[in-house]
């Protein structure tokens, strides 16, 4: 029976149930509900009730005067109902870097507007960026907020479902538990319940990813966010800048990028925080060939993000549209085959050559339900009920 007494399985639970409930509460897990694809940021003066349809429009029009597209041709057919249907997934109104600084009259007008623009936008994904909390841009950037919200919970009642607030120029976990304590304010100006409000968190500063204390920020800035940080959001061309790289070698898939986003990914890890990649300004515009030549860039961004765990990036213009959803689409559809046959023998304890555990079974499971919230897989292709994959 072993020589231990009970005492010792008493002195152990003692030390390590606290520990056991802090890695309970701060490692959740992923979570398992939709993930949108991308987030489409555009400036606040650019948006109208009209938005949606004429991205999806614009972007249809680009994959008609420009075939064809770097992804194989069966896929056109997908890509295009879902530019029909649903051309945005996460809409963005952006009153930083993209809407830039105007005077107060001007913006308190664009902020009402927005709020009343979000309240039927047809998009399951919605937010705003506001200004940073850093110094000028701080009163603004609140001010911004509470006229926002005035408008849209004035007939709405409370922010439409995948709502979210995104933060820039984040630096310090002060910011982010700054950030914290507004959104708190506001549910209680408002009566929104506790912890609505979330936010997503902008890594494009160097202090955001390695602090001068030599320890990695992401980690601190979601404990600083108290439970409100929705995402860490990679900022390719500010983050780039303040590395030093050259203007013409920025790219989210510089060296530089991948240390920034290594940190983030391995920060948000099985904490329920999602990652998003950051954008490609090399727009998909001109003739034909500079068209092609966009596209080509686009979608190999895209498949590189994907296959480097960030499954959500930033587009900002209505032509990336197409490769987005083609390259994402391709990514799905080229793993769901694999991924079906070796969680079918993991399910039936069959040998395939390939011996996989339980963590790996979730990520299959992960992989396929991925597929199926963008449009990429359907049900039938998946072949396991919604809910069997979300129980493993």
């Amino acid at each position: 029976m072993g020589r231990l007494d009970a005492d010792v399985y008493a002195e152990l639970d003692e030390r390590l149930g606290p520990v056991d409930a802090h890695l309970r509460r701060r490692y959740p897990g992923e979570r398992r509900d939709r993930q949108p694809v991308h987030t489409v940021y555009v400036p606040a003066d650019r948006c109208g009730p009209g938005l949606v349809a004429e991205w999806g429009a614009a972007a249809l029009a680009a994959l008609n005067d420009h075939p064809p597209l770097p992804y194989p041709a069966d896929l056109h057919d997908r890509v295009a109902g879902k530019l029909r249907r649903e051309p945005i997934e996460d809409l963005r109104i952006d009153f930083e870097d993209g809407y830039g600084t105007r005077d107060d009259p001007t913006e308190d007008a664009a902020a009402r507007a927005a709020g009343r623009l979000l309240r039927t936008v047809p998009v399951p994904f919605t937010g705003v960026r506001v200004k940073s909390l850093t110094g000028a841009g701080r009163h603004r950037a609140v001010r911004t907020l509470d006229i926002l919200l005035d408008a849209l919970l004035d007939a709405a009642g409370s922010p439409p479902e995948g709502f979210v607030l995104t933060l820039p120029k984040v630096a310090v976990p002060a910011q982010a538990a700054a950030m914290a304590l507004l959104c708190g304010r506001l549910e209680t100006a408002y009566g929104l319940p506790a912890g609505w409000l979330r936010f997503e968190i902008q890594i494009e500063t160097p202090a955001a990813v390695l602090g001068p204390d030599g320890l990695a920020t992401p980690a601190r800035l979601i404990d600083a966010a108290e439970g409100r940080c929705a995402g860490l959001h990679y900022g390719t061309y500010d983050y780039s800048t303040a590395c030093g790289v050259a203007a013409v070698q920025q790219s989210l898939a510089h060296p530089v990028a991948d240390f920034a986003k290594a940190v983030m990914q391995v920060a948000a890890a099985e904490t329920g925080v999602r990652l998003s990649d950051g954008s490609t300004n090399v727009l998909p515009v001109g003739d034909t060939g500079a068209v092609h030549a966009g596209w080509a860039l686009h979608a190999a961004l895209v498949r590189r993000s994907l296959e480097g765990g960030f499954y959500q990036g930033w587009d900002l213009h209505p032509a990336q549209l197409p490769t987005r959803y083609a390259a994402t689409y391709a990514f799905f559809r080229d793993g769901r085959a694999t991924a079906v046959q070796r969680l079918r023998a993991y399910l039936g304890r069959q040998s395939t050559g390939v011996l996989d555990e339980p963590a790996t079974a979730r990520a299959l499971a992960g992989f396929l339900l991925r597929g199926l919230d963008c449009g990429a897989l359907t049900p039938t292709e998946v072949g396991f009920d919604r809910v069997d994959l979300l129980a493993l």
